[in-house]
Formats: C-alpha cells, sequence, structure tokens
C-alpha cells in the first residue's frame, strides 16, 4: 500500500496552498462577514469590484457580504420563454397557474436596465429541440404528453403559437419583455441543465465570468439544477429571489431555502433591488 500511495507526496505543496488560502478568507469572513473575490486565484480586478448583501448566510438571520468584479459578473436569465410563462405555451398547456412563473418578468426586466450599458455580461438561455426530436427522450417527450391529456413537447395544442418546446417556434422564444438585445448572449439548451446539453461553460470561460447573478424559471427545476451544476463547475453564484418563480409555490420556497442550507451550500440568495443598489452605488456606467 506505502508504494502504491507514494505518489501523494507530489500533492501535498498543492493541499498547503489551497488549505492557506482558504484560512484567509476564512479569517476575513470572521471580520467582515464577506466573501472576498479571490484575487489570488483569478487575477486583479477587471473592472470594479462591488458587494452584494446575502440573507441568511452563515446561518439563518445572518447577514453577509459576496464580492463580485463587474467584468467577470453575468447576470443569466434563464428559459424565460412564452412556453414557460406565456400564454399558449407549454406550462399553460399542462394547466399550471401562469401567474407564478409569469411574476419575475418584471424583476428581471428592472435587472435588465440596470446593467445594460455596464461591463456586466447578460446570458439567457432556452430550452428546447430539434425539430425532429432527436435530442428529446422518450420517456421526457411521454410524460409531457400525459400531463398535457394527448399534447406534449413537439405538439401544436389547439390554437396554439407552434409546436410546443421545439427550436425556432414563437412560443419555444424568449417574451417580448425580456428579449435579448445587441451584446447579449443566448444559449440554447436540450435539457433541464446546461452543462451536459449546451455550450455555456465555453460561453462562460471565453467571456471570463467567475460569478453568476442567476434568475428565471422555474426555481426548482431549471434554474436550481443550472444553479447546481455552476457551483460544482466553481462559479460562484447568487440567485435573485424575487427574480424567479415556479410551477408551485411551495416548491419555489422549497428551493429558496434549500440554496441557503449549510451557508449556502451552492450559492446565496438575495433579491434584485439589493443587487440593483450594490450596481449603482460601483458607478459601473
Amino acid at each position: 500500500m506505502s508504494e502504491i500511495r507514494k505518489y501523494e507526496s507530489l500533492l501535498q505543496k498543492n493541499r498547503e496552498i489551497l488549505l492557506e488560502k482558504v484560512q484567509e478568507g476564512y479569517e476575513y469572513f470572521k471580520e467582515t462577514k464577506t466573501f472576498a473575490f479571490p484575487t489570488w486565484l483569478y487575477g486583479p480586478p477587471k473592472g470594479k469590484l462591488f458587494k452584494l448583501e446575502v440573507e441568511d448566510c452563515p446561518q439563518f438571520g445572518d447577514v453577509a457580504y459576496v464580492e463580485f468584479d463587474s467584468a467577470r459578473t453575468a447576470f443569466i436569465a434563464i428559459d424565460m420563454q412564452v412556453d414557460f410563462c406565456g400564454e399558449k405555451g407549454y406550462v399553460d398547456v399542462m394547466g399550471y397557474d401562469l401567474s407564478l412563473t409569469a411574476a419575475p418578468i418584471k424583476p428581471i426586466r428592472n435587472v435588465l436596465d440596470a446593467v445594460r450599458g455596464t461591463d456586466i455580461k447578460v446570458v439567457h438561455t432556452r430550452e428546447g429541440h430539434e425539430p425532429d426530436l432527436s435530442d428529446a427522450p422518450f420517456n421526457k417527450v411521454l410524460r409531457s404528453k400525459i400531463i398535457g391529456n394527448g399534447v406534449g413537447i413537439g405538439d401544436i395544442p389547439p390554437n396554439g403559437l407552434g409546436r410546443l418546446l421545439v427550436r425556432g417556434e414563437k412560443n419555444w422564444d424568449i417574451i417580448e419583455q425580456l428579449y435579448p438585445v445587441e451584446g447579449e448572449y443566448i444559449v440554447d439548451k436540450a435539457g433541464k441543465g446546461a452543462y451536459g446539453s449546451s455550450t455555456i461553460h465555453m460561453v462562460l470561460k471565453n467571456l471570463g465570468v467567475t460569478h453568476l447573478v442567476i434568475s428565471g424559471i422555474t426555481t426548482d427545476v431549471c434554474v436550481h439544477t443550472i444553479m447546481r451544476e455552476s457551483n460544482d463547475f466553481g462559479y460562484w453564484c447568487v440567485l435573485l429571489k424575487d427574480c424567479t418563480g415556479a410551477t408551485d409555490y411551495g416548491n419555489y420556497q422549497s428551493a429558496i431555502k434549500s440554496i441557503k442550507m449549510q451557508g449556502g451550500v451552492f450559492g446565496w440568495v438575495s433579491d434584485s433591488q439589493r443587487f440593483i443598489d450594490a450596481v449603482k452605488s460601483a458607478n459601473l456606467k
């Protein structure tokens, strides 16, 4: 056994460096309640540093702060499509209350108005499938047809706008109120997550992004999945709670609470007004 494990001595120095930096970050947090932007890891700021207040961290009732480099930050709007928050779209056909998934529209718009014209990147995602459904798993399509009472992915509902969750259809596209403008990015994905079914990781890495401010629908499905994936890839994630919604309010509340567990098990939670105030205070425009 000792012969097999000799190689580990080569790794000791790297562990020592990492743990030293973790200890420094811990001591700084104890003094300031701030997750500092790690210049040792990413280099000096490319934009301006600003802090965002996050709630219930590290314990419920506590307040902490996450420090961002504006030029390395991306605001992500997940799946704000007609299919998920508009009439005659997929969620509407399934019979859910559209007011719950449409609730984030105005807060997201307010954030877009605040970050457009700054060096914060904006990335939109769209879930949908190829017209031949070659990237749509059989069980996913089957379940959609059952919950839709015979109308599912790839079908056109009565008086519908197009084939549900199919790329290129009017109902698949982003709603008019939040439609991307010149200079923003769109990532198309085939699943609830994005890292296994899209180019999102390459897009974010090519943009030099380290920190994500997350919004969109639905909280407990696509938003949660992408936030978890992003955390596993090392991105620092904050969800703006009023900029997201779910088809069930109880699921929304549970999804928000689960992020806050363990001091932010895969990120943190804030809201649109605190983020807008932080952006304005940094004078990014």
